[in-house]
């Protein structure tokens, strides 16, 4: 059963890309989006297509699009959004984390006080 998240969330073109992504992969159930330890700055996004839901895993479902976030990862994307940028500099995810304090020149990694 899905769940909505107010402390996360996806932008239409998120939204859209991840809903494409997922009809075009027949085996990804979601998008799993982690922080993990590491990166230059101390944490750093990770995106990856899953199959496994794992039981304390939230879900994020809207128009085609799922999303998996674990109740860690969660902690540090509070009040967080995940973007779909797609401009001349190339297409990637981009997640805008008010509880970042810093991040490095990737886009990828970040750090909190």
């Amino acid at each position: 059963m899905s769940q909505s998240i107010e402390t996360f969330r996806l932008t239409p073109n998120a939204t859209r890309r991840v809903a494409e992504i997922l009809a075009s992969e027949p085996s990804a159930k979601a998008l799993r989006v982690e922080v993990l330890a590491g990166g230059c700055s101390g944490f750093q996004y990770k995106f990856d297509l899953t199959d496994a839901q794992n039981p304390d895993d939230l879900v994020i479902a809207n128009s085609g699009a799922t999303v998996f976030v674990d109740p860690t990862s969660l902690d540090l994307l509070a009040g967080a959004e995940l973007d779909f940028k797609d401009s001349l500099m190339g297409a990637h995810f981009a997640v805008q984390n008010p509880n970042a304090t810093s991040s490095c020149g990737c886009g990828t990694s970040f750090s909190i006080d």
